[in-house]
Parts: C-alpha cells; sequence; structure tokens
C-alpha cells in the first residue's frame, strides 16, 4: 500500500481507536486517529490523502453530523461508518448522506481490510483525476503551450484531460496549423501512458510500399529498427495525415487494431488534415476503420474561433521573437488589434507565429506595421478582413486586456508603474485586472 494514502480512524472509545488503527497499519496504512470529530475536523482538508473510519455514536457531534460537515467539504472523500447492532438503519441513511460503507460491531478485522483497500483506491483515482485537472488548468509543461481563455480553448483542454484518461483510439481532426500533433502530445502527457513509449509518424511522408513495412514490417535488412507498431508498443503511436493511407495500408491497420483487443496495448492517436471543403476524413477511410478510430474525438478549433486568444498568442509570440532578435516586441495600436481579431486566419496558429516574427523584425529595422502584414498579394494590399463581424464592444475589451497584459508583463507586475503609464487609479486598475482574468502573481517571477 503507498505510503501517501492515510486512514483517519475518529472513536471517542480510547481502545477501538488504538486496535483499528493497529490492525490497519499491520496491513499496511497509514493512519492517524482523532478522539472527536471536531478534532479530526481541524485535519481534514477538500484534497485530504485518504480516507475516514468514524464511529456514528459519539459525544458532541456524531457520526452523522460529522458525515454531513465532510460531504459538504469534499463529497468524493471515502467515509466508512462503524455501527453498533441494531443500527443498520441509521448506517442506511448514512449511505444516502455520502457514505462510501458500513461495519457493523462487531465486524471481522478483515472485512474492514477489504473495504480500506478499495476505498483507498478509489480516493487515489478522485485525487490523481484533481491533479491532472489542476495541472490543466494552472498549466503542465505540455498543457502550458495549449495558449488561450476562450471557451473554444477551455472545451479542447477538458477534451484532452478526459480522453486522455481514456483507453481507445483517437481521432484528432482540424484545419492545418491548428496545432493537432500538439493535442496529440498532451493528450499522451495527460493519460496512463505518459511514462512511455511516444512515437510520431507521418503518412503523407513515404511510398505505400515503405510505409506500409516502416508500420508493421519486415524492416529491411540494413534497418536495425523494430516496426511503428512495435517500437510504440506499450505506448502511444500518432499517425499524422492518416487519410494519406492507401487501401492496403488501412486493411493492415484495422487488423492491428482487432488483434489489438480492448483496452489495446498501443493506443493508436489518427491526426487528420483534411483541405477539401467537400471532404471529410470519414470520406478518406474505408467505414470499419473510421469508427475504430473516432469512437473517441477532438476537433480543434480554427484560430478565427478563439476571439481574444488571438491578441493573447500574438503578445507572447512577439515577445518570444524578440527575446530571440534581441530586440523590442511590437506595440500594437487600438486598430491593429481589430485588424487581428478580424483577420480570417487560413494558415490558423501556424500563420499568427509567421506573422509575429515578421512583426518583431520590422520593429527591428523600424519599418512597417502590423497591419501591412495582414495584406494579401491578390487584393492590392487591402486588409484581409472576415465577414464575421464582432461587435465593437469585444473588440474595445480585447484590446484593453491585452494592453494591461501587456503593461504588466514589461512593469513585471509593478502596479504603480502599470497605473502610471495608463494613467488609471488603482480601484479601476484592480477592477479592470478582476474582468478579464488577470493576476499580479502572473507576472512577478
Amino acid at each position: 500500500m503507498p505510503s501517501a494514502m492515510k486512514i483517519a480512524i475518529v472513536d471517542d472509545e480510547r481502545d477501538m481507536r488504538q486496535s483499528i488503527s493497529q490492525w490497519l497499519a499491520l496491513s499496511g496504512y497509514d493512519t492517524e486517529a482523532f478522539a472527536s470529530a471536531e478534532d479530526a475536523l481541524k485535519v481534514l482538508g477538500p484534497d485530504y490523502p485518504g480516507i475516514v473510519v468514524t464511529d456514528i455514536k459519539m459525544p458532541g457531534m456524531d457520526g452523522m453530523q460529522f458525515l454531513k460537515k465532510l460531504m459538504s467539504t469534499d463529497s468524493s472523500l471515502p467515509v466508512i461508518m462503524i455501527t453498533g447492532h441494531g443500527d443498520v438503519p441509521v448506517a442506511v441513511e448514512a449511505m444516502r448522506i455520502g457514505a462510501y460503507d458500513f461495519l457493523e460491531k462487531p465486524f471481522n478485522p478483515d472485512r474492514m481490510t477489504e473495504l480500506a483497500k478499495k476505498a483507498t483506491a478509489a480516493r487515489r483515482m478522485t485525487l490523481d483525476s484533481r491533479a491532472l485537472r489542476r495541472e490543466l488548468s494552472e498549466g503542465g509543461q505540455m498543457m502550458k503551450k495549449l495558449i488561450g481563455s476562450s471557451g473554444a480553448m477551455e472545451r479542447l483542454r477538458e477534451d484532452i484531460l478526459d480522453l486522455g484518461q481514456a483507453d481507445g483510439h483517437v481521432l484528432i481532426e482540424g484545419e492545418t496549423g491548428t496545432g493537432k500533433t500538439l493535442v496529440a502530445h498532451a493528450l499522451h502527457a495527460v493519460g496512463a501512458r505518459a511514462g512511455k513509449r511516444f512515437m510520431l509518424l507521418s503518412c503523407s511522408g513515404f511510398e505505400d510500399d515503405a510505409l506500409i513495412r516502416r508500420l508493421f514490417g519486415p524492416m529491411q535488412p540494413e534497418d536495425s529498427r523494430l516496426p511503428a507498431v512495435e517500437e510504440a508498443r506499450g505506448g502511444t503511436l500518432v499517425l499524422e495525415d492518416i487519410e494519406a493511407l492507401s487501401e492496403t495500408a488501412q486493411a493492415k491497420l484495422l487488423a492491428f487494431i482487432n488483434e489489438e483487443g480492448t483496452p489495446p496495448e498501443t493506443r493508436i492517436v489518427a491526426v487528420c488534415n483534411m483541405q477539401e471543403q467537400d471532404r471529410t476524413c470519414e470520406d478518406a477511410l474505408r467505414a470499419d476503420l473510421f469508427y475504430r478510430l473516432a469512437a473517441l474525438r477532438i476537433i480543434v478549433p480554427p484560430l478565427r474561433q478563439r476571439g481574444e486568444d488571438i491578441l493573447t498568442l500574438f503578445t507572447q509570440f512577439s515577445e518570444d521573437y524578440a527575446d530571440d532578435y534581441g530586440c523590442a516586441a511590437p506595440q500594437v495600436t487600438a486598430q491593429e488589434a481589430a485588424q487581428l481579431l478580424q483577420a480570417p486566419w487560413p494558415g490558423n496558429v501556424r500563420q499568427l507565429h509567421n506573422v509575429a516574427e515578421r512583426a518583431v523584425l520590422q520593429e527591428r529595422r523600424g519599418s512597417g506595421t502590423i497591419a501591412s502584414l495582414l495584406m494579401t498579394d491578390n487584393q492590392e494590399m487591402q486588409p484581409v478582413m472576415t465577414t464575421e463581424g464582432k461587435p465593437l464592444k469585444e473588440y474595445v475589451e480585447a484590446f484593453e486586456r491585452m494592453l494591461i497584459d501587456n503593461t504588466m508583463r514589461r512593469h513585471k507586475g509593478s502596479i504603480a508603474s502599470v497605473m502610471d503609464e495608463l494613467y488609471l487609479p488603482r480601484r479601476t486598475l484592480n477592477e479592470k485586472m478582476a474582468k478579464y482574468g488577470l493576476q499580479r502573481s502572473d507576472y512577478t517571477g
């Protein structure tokens, strides 16, 4: 039993506390005992790393009141209730409130150990899931790269977390440049296979015979590598441009998936990059393979649907390039912010990367504007605008957020300096930062 999981034993009878504690300690658990519910509540927080075993009948706060307090703090905390003979109706009511299970005195110690094992396993799963969600919201190394606070990105991160914990194969779809490969990396990073092999293979980078050999073997005599399905065994195999697979290759991939069974030993993450308006990934793949891959599905949103994420990303990219080139990042005007928000971005995040780099190079030369970078060659230097208009208020708020964010970054979180530069009183700045989800601690590192 891992030492990180604890069992809190709450009973006003000293002998009972000691006997339960000793028995569970001999079974490999880390125990701590409390003489009252009031004492236990000083320790038992919402992320308590373990479970609770408590008597129902206790002076002061009894077990039922204690249970209600615990459930209001953390409804997923497993609580095992100990009842006296004839208190089964009370125990049933405790189960209705949220107790994990109950033991009737006198109980078999082995039964307690069995319940503790199941309850701590359930608790571990809950805490692991919370830790992953916290990593997602706070930004682990991989999730930090999925920048953005738009609803579309919030949903994408939730999808990654949920599907990362599943066992099945996954189909990732989206326009070019949206970050589908990054999503595949993130799926692997938050899942049970995180510490195992992650392998990426482009299906469009080989002739058909060479691709089939690389995937399934046999390898050429001079090639010391294993076939990709063997090399990635136990981990994740990402197949980019899955739509490029020939009929023969699709049949072999389907046979491999069927042989793997459920759950699969090796997870296939298929990345589809269909560009034609009248064709989809479903059109490109045989039906039985498509439905095996698409049982779990993620659609990565295009940049034009991500609202003010465009400005957040542009700021981040331009600051990164400014560091690389040893110059200042360009300052975006309100008009340029509106143009960035209105551009259709057919190349999505990859295109935004390129625009940010070119904007930094222009800044270093001291000439050019961001607006000039958003013009096309075939429209006689007219700005590229999307036909999807937005309310003026949305543009103003996006620009205001970007301006405060940029100024906070430049002054490393100095509130006084930001107030001086933006001519804002402290209360107004605090209100706007709260409105836009900006925290001083994000800039003071």
